[in-house]
């Protein structure tokens, strides 16, 4: 016996599937089975597709949706093109700067009732497009992304073309989409001018990163201040690489066995200035008794150091539920033209900057 619906397809009638436990997966067959309708129409119908009469759209939703079925991964989905999902993706979420902005965006998107959803990669551009990939097949509404070292605006292209709402967060990769970061030039001269202005002339730059925004444009303020003073630049007090404990302690060391070595020291990140003080520990010299150390972010633990941590406030707490606001705003106005949110940072002194011995 056979019965033809709505959709005008043909197809068997299949006597009513026994109601599914509260644990048990809701399958399109399910679905199908309950209303006497094919799988395919399900699908169809989940998907909104014309080819399906509205009628039998209605009476599939309406199922799907009382039976707790999730199209995508969101019940949502299945009443608005929306999933209510926004994906995170950054490089790293065990530098504490990171996961500081990380809450700031998650209490702010709680408040929009969205949910987050995210990826870590490491500062691998391979694992980032694996991430960025599984992060899109989620279909979140939109996403804020701190980009790993090296990528390029063709990073973004494949999202950019399945017309991802996307905002960038603390590193900047194209002026073609949304950002929210620090003013890291102007940081790095707040620090440098500190230094300069407590009689310091030797200053070294600890973990210098040309891949990355903020590597560039803070590595940028330090030069141009030496400049500024008519201070020489010496390379041998430049140290390269990622801002991590070791290489802040790596760093220290080999600018100190320079030649003419510095007196004070500025900092990729705060990470790097942890590791720059304990370097300095390992040559027997304190940072603010004998040698001046400035970090950058102003991390919860700067303060809880001994001596606490000179460094400068970045504000991520503003700056992650501005990136929030950003994305959602640009999800509800996908075409308005693209935005530049510059937070103003501060320099924070504490401890461990004093003036140069001798």
């Amino acid at each position: 016996m056979t019965n033809s619906g709505p959709s005008g397809a043909g197809h068997s009638l299949k006597p009513p599937a026994a109601a599914p436990g509260p644990r048990s997966r809701v399958t399109l067959q399910i679905i199908a089975d309950r209303l006497a309708v094919s799988t395919a129409t399900v699908s169809l119908a989940l998907r909104g597709s014309p080819l399906v009469a509205e009628a039998t759209r209605s009476r599939v939703q309406q199922m799907a949706r009382d039976m707790g079925y999730s199209y995508n991964r969101s019940a949502a989905s299945l009443r608005t093109d929306r999933t209510n999902i926004l994906g995170v993706g950054f490089h790293d979420i065990t530098n504490p700067y990171f996961a500081e902005l990380l809450a700031a965006i998650e209490e702010t998107t709680t408040a929009h009732g969205r949910s987050i959803l995210l990826g870590t990669y490491g500062e691998d551009l391979e694992r980032q497009d694996r991430v960025l990939n599984t992060l899109k097949e989620y279909r979140p509404d939109g996403m804020i992304l701190c980009a790993a070292g090296g990528s390029t605006p063709e990073t973004f292209a494949h999202l950019v073309a399945a017309g991802v709402p996307m905002v960038q967060l603390s590193r900047e990769i194209t002026p073609a989409l949304d950002f929210v970061g620090s003013d890291d030039r102007h940081g790095t001269t707040l620090a440098m001018e500190h230094l300069i202005g407590l009689g310091h002339r030797r200053i070294a730059f600890i973990c210098a990163n040309e891949r990355i925004s903020t590597g560039r444009n803070r590595y940028l303020g330090y030069c141009e201040a030496l400049a500024r003073h008519g201070l020489t630049f010496d390379p041998a007090l430049v140290y390269s690489g990622y801002g991590t404990r070791e290489n802040g302690s790596k760093g220290i060391q080999t600018v100190l066995d320079a030649p003419n070595p510095p007196t004070a020291a500025i900092c990729m990140n705060d990470l790097a200035a942890f590791g720059a003080m304990l370097g300095l520990r390992h040559r027997g010299r304190e940072a603010g008794i004998d040698f001046s150390i400035i970090g950058c972010d102003d991390v919860q633990e700067a303060a809880q150091w001994y001596p606490a941590l000179t460094t400068i406030r970045n504000f991520q707490d503003e700056m992650g539920r501005t990136s929030a606001e950003f994305l959602i705003s640009r999800i509800a106005d996908p075409d308005a033209p693209p935005r530049r949110h510059l937070l103003t940072p501060a320099l924070v002194i504490r401890g461990t900057t004093t003036a140069p011995r001798g």
